[in-house]
């Protein structure tokens, strides 16, 4: 090869080098654009929802005064003679709350306890996919679930429960978001180093002690905030409750009796039982608005937890 030929190489690499560099500088100076909107259109998309909340709430409040949204214990909005007290309807959501956290923690924290320090990594990588595949059954099969089978085994244990109450779904529900808290706590549990655990089990403790006493606490945060994730959960669940819980919105606490929460509400009205613009339309804002805050605050208090307690090593 020629000192002609060799240059001509040298410059052409020199070329593809240089078209490199500058497509490189190029897609550094777009990427953080394309983030910077992808993060603004979610803040937007917020805001949209929170300022559609507000100002379609007003309109409610113009015609229905808050004393009587907060002070009154009926809720009938489309009687002859409506009214609007919405307690009723908090009654529910929070039954169903309940019912539901008292069968998603204890499950959820022994699943998590057994995958963190029980169970080998060839069970941990088989169980935990599975346990999660529930987190991806749409709500509406969890709904038939509660009311063609578990319904009907619950009226075979307790005679004269009605067909449509609040125990049914308020199990289902916790069935349903048992893996957000066996996965997030379990996790916080994994999270722990293992030089804890060595030096509790040489000091002669069990791996049940060990769990109990060392690892859960350590984990605490990450269990609390997972709780407090699977509540806010709960109360917004909407199709489980409106096909397994009914729609009497009476300010019951007796799980055997149908309730209506406040989701299952938002779904009566918005099938088309209130016209648009009506006051009964714009209660469905009123009720949304509530429920937002409801989950709001339980979404900053799980922050708030994890930032808390958090440990650090």
């Amino acid at each position: 090869m020629n000192s002609s030929s060799k240059n001509s190489v040298r410059e052409l690499i020199q070329q593809n080098r240089k078209q490199k560099f500058s497509m490189k500088n190029i897609m550094e100076r777009i990427m953080p654009i394309i983030l910077f909107l992808c993060a603004f259109a979610s803040v937007v998309t917020t805001i949209g929802i929170i300022l559609t909340l507000v100002i379609e709430t007003e309109h409610f409040f113009e015609v229905v005064s808050i004393k009587e949204f907060f002070g009154s214990t009926s809720w009938y909005p489309l009687n002859s003679v409506p009214e609007y007290g919405i307690w009723p309807l908090v009654v529910g959501t929070l039954e169903i709350t309940v019912i539901a956290m008292l069968v998603a923690v204890p499950i959820g924290l022994t699943s998590a306890i057994y995958l963190s320090e029980y169970a080998s990594e060839r069970a941990r990588r088989v169980l935990k996919p599975i346990l999660e595949v529930l987190a991806g059954v749409p709500t509406i099969v969890f709904g038939f679930f509660a009311l063609t089978f578990v319904t009907p085994l619950l009226v075979k244990l307790i005679p004269g429960l009605a067909i449509y109450n609040a125990l049914s779904p308020g199990i289902v529900v916790g069935i349903m978001i048992i893996p957000m808290i066996a996965s997030i706590s379990e996790d916080a549990m994994s999270s722990v180093p293992k030089k804890i655990r060595d030096g509790a089990l040489a000091l002669g403790s069990t791996r049940l002690e060990v769990a109990l006493k060392v690892v859960v606490p350590a984990a605490l945060s990450g269990i609390i905030a997972s709780i407090v994730l699977g509540m806010s959960r709960a109360i917004g669940e909407t199709m489980i409750v409106t096909i397994a819980g009914g729609s009497n919105p009476t300010a019951t606490v007796n799980p055997l009796e149908p309730v209506q929460t406040m989701t299952a509400y938002i779904v009566q009205v918005a099938l088309g039982d209130a016209g648009y613009g009506t006051v009964e339309y714009y209660s469905i804002y009123a009720v949304g608005t509530l429920l937002f805050v409801f989950t709001l605050v339980m979404n900053l208090l799980a922050n708030w937890i994890t930032r808390r307690f958090r440990e650090e090593y």
